[in-house]
């Protein structure tokens, strides 16, 4: 997954978006971009349990 950050137009009132894939996130500030962008990150890389699959026997 790549995570995008980048400035909107001026216009927009110097506001920050945050890309992953089709999914866009607006803030205020870059440094709230960058920090949502950082935990994102990390969650991403995070260690995953997958539920085990209970099977019968029969």
């Amino acid at each position: 997954m790549k995570i995008l950050i980048k400035a909107l137009a001026k216009s927009q009132g110097n506001k920050w978006q945050v890309r992953l894939d089709q999914n866009a996130f607006t803030f205020r500030s870059e440094a709230e971009a960058r920090a949502f962008a950082d935990t994102l990150q990390s969650r991403i890389q995070a260690p995953h349990r997958f539920p085990e699959v209970h099977r019968s026997v029969g």
